[in-house]
């Protein structure tokens, strides 16, 4: 079975996620700051009347975070229990994998809990990021919290 990716790019890196969850990909807009909101949470932004949670993923990355520029664009990805979204430097494109070309992440290091896994691309690493291990347990409770209001 293949697995179909969205790759993508953050600070000249390349990253992917899998294509089945993500519900789209948008222009950068502005988004709106949330005090009180987890710091892995930048804020929110107003999708066709939903709220959705925007992910700082350059800071679970460690890399060097930036202001949204007009370039960047916003992927909205769907988890098992939420929408959230994360801003991104460039689409890059949708590649295809089978599913033993993609090395787990646990058999790297165990503690890279927020990625799936590892790909090729000629001779670049890729990690998947993977959008339901994104959170930690107390970043999910808040971030649940704020969107049942």
């Amino acid at each position: 079975m293949n697995n179909q990716l969205l790759v993508f790019v953050l600070d000249g890196r390349r990253y992917a996620v899998k294509l089945q969850a993500v519900e789209r990909v948008v222009p950068a807009v502005e988004i709106t700051p949330m005090p009180e909101g987890p710091d892995i949470v930048t804020g929110v932004i107003n999708v066709q009347g939903q709220v959705i949670p925007v992910l700082n993923i350059r800071r679970k990355f460690r890399l060097h975070e930036r202001e949204i520029d007009l370039n960047d664009n916003i992927v909205i990805v769907k988890g098992s229990k939420w929408t959230v979204a994360f801003a991104i430097d460039a689409v890059e494109g949708v590649i295809s994998r089978r599913q033993e070309e993609i090395i787990p992440a646990g058999n790297i290091l165990p503690e890279m809990e927020y990625t799936e896994g590892v790909v090729k691309i000629d001779d670049d690493i890729v990690f998947m990021h993977d959008i339901d291990r994104a959170l930690s347990f107390e970043e999910k409770d808040k971030l649940e919290a704020l969107i049942k209001g």
